[in-house]
């Protein structure tokens, strides 16, 4: 068994691993794993400790992957919720979709006995209201949010906040191979904004024939070279998880228009190898792993691209 996550994963992770012990589903064990992590205020882009939109309103996405089978449940601009990951696992198990997002997503939500919550931290509120009052003129203030939002959300593109996930992804015992991740998503976003974390293929894909993949941080590029799915894709036609990841940042280069900015892959083979590259992201990232050889989880260094 193997399991991969970020850094932010750890609230959850080490439940995660517990569970993978006792012989739980990989994806339930994930999802109970990331539920810690949504909960968690001290983690500041994920459920209750993440950023509002530019409304101020929390809008959370998530997903979940078998790569079993290649089902998938994601949810998106969820309003009101707070274990989005396992709304995305409902959403994959009683609906015929794919995705729900909004008010859909929310309506499904108390269908399935999921409580509505105000996911609006006042330490959140007061930062965002903050970078209002330094963007926009008294007379703009006064009539917000009643005015146009485009301009201020081109203005508002710098990494003041973190615009990153939790992603995990593991390889059971059973030789499956399994995607997750939750988001708050990037901080003072457009309302209704998606980034890559509920979009198959480019903040996860799963393949339990080949490997899985799963990506933080700027989610407008991978989206643009549906990234987590090309790792995939190139394990498939033969190529090592290195060579494989290393394609993937090759497209992530290639970009030179439209907002740009850092990435960092989490990728698993079928051979229980794995691979966490950073691709532009100031500092050092840090993730977890576990294997079914090691006593504890460990807390390591990400490649450099």
């Amino acid at each position: 068994m193997l399991l991969i996550a970020n850094a932010e994963a750890w609230p959850g992770f080490s439940t995660t691993v517990d569970q993978l012990k006792a012989g739980t589903d990989s994806l339930e064990a994930m999802i109970a794993g990331i539920s810690k992590v949504e909960a968690e205020p001290k983690v500041r882009s994920v459920g209750y400790g993440g950023w509002p939109n530019m409304l101020g309103v929390m809008e959370c996405d998530a997903a979940v992957m078998n790569g079993d089978t290649r089902e998938i449940g994601a949810v998106g601009a969820v309003p009101d919720t707070l274990n989005v990951a396992a709304l995305a696992h409902e959403v994959m198990k009683r609906l015929p979709h794919v995705m729900l997002t909004g008010a859909g997503a929310r309506r499904f939500a108390s269908e399935i006995g999921l409580p509505v919550k105000d996911m609006l931290l006042d330490d959140s509120r007061r930062v965002w209201w903050e970078r209002l009052k330094r963007e926009l003129s008294p007379a703009d203030l006064k009539v917000f949010p009643d005015l146009p939002l485009a301009p201020l959300s081109r203005a508002i593109t710098d990494p003041e906040r973190v615009r990153d996930t939790t992603v995990f992804v593991s390889a059971d015992s059973r030789h499956g191979i399994h995607a997750a991740t939750s988001t708050s998503g990037w901080a003072w976003k457009y309302p209704g904004r998606l980034g890559d974390s509920p979009i198959p293929g480019a903040g996860y894909y799963a393949d339990s024939r080949y490997g899985g993949a799963v990506c933080t941080h700027t989610g407008e590029m991978t989206m643009r070279c549906s990234t987590a799915r090309s790792i995939v894709l190139a394990l498939k036609l033969g190529r090592s998880l290195a060579d494989a990841v290393a394609l993937a940042v090759e497209e992530l280069s290639d970009l030179s228009e439209g907002f740009l900015g850092g990435v960092v892959i989490h990728a698993v083979d079928a051979n229980g190898g794995h691979e966490v590259v950073n691709f532009r992201c100031p500092g050092e990232i840090r993730y977890w792993l576990w294997s079914d050889t090691m006593a504890e989880p460990e807390l390591r260094a990400a490649k450099t691209a």
